[in-house]
């Protein structure tokens, strides 16, 4: 890793960089593919599953038969997890439910919000390496909670045209309607357009890597909408000397194991406790299976000591983390101080894992600093909010005067007259 001491505020700039490829690079390949999908449909997706994934099958739905043999090859102890997990994430979305919001804004003039469900969910579930069934926890749980009612998923299969039977469980116990064995760009470009077989859907939600995340936000340029531009994993961590440093190396690793574009950094204004997280990464990324891949991503990481809290403060808000850890000795000053951050996790005891599988919090989180301006998930990414007015007779002639003289001043006659010809019938 990078060590950088108290480096200037005009080189934040640069340290706040992720280690990402070129955006215009992607967009070509991705734009590509998305009119294949358009043109072709089913036929463009097994090229390309074909292509990336190295499996020839058809565009079709898991069967049941595979569900039941997926829910027969999770063991009795790993199906506890996951239902443990589910239901810590079903208590903590479910605790995020509004009422209807009401209010007369003037005698006869009442306004109201109600929520409705987002009817057409995608859910985006990475495979590859690390099959992320917790993800399919994450976004399904609050789907349904929220009256979803058709919640597609897509994964790309391995060489034999599989699933792995942890996410077919997960998505069978979470309610998901329709799976189908497909990843990548072209997984999202179906969801976009819909094919023969697999059904458009109106918002996309899950993580990937960079294709995904372009393919994303290409999706809104055809009317679907995303729940972010989520890509690479990253965590960011305040510690100072009261922190343990081997619990610190250990989420530093944690995150950087999910694959060599991710990023894991360090703040702290001890020298020493730099030194000594920095021998235990060593020691503890010998013993992963991992290793490989996350010493790339460690090659693009950084250790930062950064003179007083503040300071470092400015530093991490400027930074936009997705994950970010607190273990510190004056932790209130970090919670109350953070502006831009997915998730926060505080205390000696509170490792990012936790939040990544059980804890209750959901794991989509805004990378890349987009948590200056995104939320992660939560139960309203699925709800659209919709607004009502009712207008009695009286209402009307109190605000009807209004109405009248902001359309005339804005030259919207009709808009005027709508109103004029109703006091007329009144009076």
């Amino acid at each position: 890793m990078q060590i950088i001491k108290n480096p200037n505020r005009n080189q934040w700039s640069q340290l706040i960089k992720r280690p990402t490829q070129s955006i215009e690079n992607i967009e070509l390949t991705v734009e590509e593919i998305f009119k294949d999908v358009q043109r072709n449909g089913n036929l463009a997706i097994q090229k390309y599953t074909a292509l990336f994934d190295g499996c020839d099958a058809e565009v079709t739905m898991v069967s049941d038969e595979e569900m039941n043999f997926a829910s027969k090859n999770v063991s009795d102890e790993l199906k506890s997890a996951i239902q443990m997990a589910k239901q810590n994430i079903e208590t903590f979305h479910k605790a995020q439910k509004t009422n209807k919001v009401q209010v007369e804004t003037m005698p006869g003039v009442l306004c109201w919000q109600e929520k409705r469900p987002i009817e057409k969910i995608g859910l985006y579930i990475p495979g590859g390496t690390a099959p992320l069934f917790s993800t399919v926890l994450m976004l399904a749980v609050p789907a349904n909670i929220a009256g979803s009612k058709d919640i597609v998923l897509c994964s790309p299969p391995n060489k034999n045209g599989a699933i792995s039977n942890e996410i077919l469980y997960a998505a069978q116990l979470c309610g998901v309607t329709k799976i189908y064995k497909v990843g990548g760009i072209q997984a999202i470009a179906a969801m976009t357009f819909g094919t023969e077989t697999l059904p458009k859907v109106y918002k996309i939600f899950g993580p990937g890597n960079q294709f995904v995340t372009v393919a994303k936000q290409l999706a809104t340029k055809y009317g679907v909408a995303i729940d972010m531009p989520a890509g690479p994993s990253e965590l960011l961590i305040f510690a100072d000397d009261s922190a343990n440093p081997a619990y610190v190396a250990s989420d530093l690793l944690s995150q950087a194991e999910h694959g060599p574009d991710s990023q894991v950094i360090l703040v702290s204004t001890s020298e020493t406790f730099i030194a000594r997280v920095e021998s235990e990464i060593e020691r503890q990324l010998e013993v992963l299976p991992r290793k490989i891949m996350t010493r790339k991503a460690i090659e693009n990481s950084k250790l930062i000591l950064i003179n007083g809290n503040q300071e470092a403060l400015d530093f991490i808000n400027a930074y936009g983390a997705e994950h970010f850890i607190i273990c510190s000795e004056n932790e209130s000053f970090f919670i109350n101080g953070i502006i831009n951050a997915g998730s926060v996790f505080i205390g000696n005891y509170t490792p990012e894992s936790a939040g990544d599988y059980a804890s209750g919090t959901n794991h989509t989180l805004p990378t890349n600093g987009y948590s200056k301006a995104y939320s992660g998930v939560n139960l309203d990414s699925f709800l659209k909010s919709i607004t009502f007015q009712k207008i009695t007779k009286t209402g009307l002639q109190n605000i009807g005067k209004t109405i009248e003289l902001m359309a005339e001043a804005e030259g919207l006659q009709a808009h005027k007259n709508a109103v004029s010809i109703r006091l007329k019938d009144i009076q």
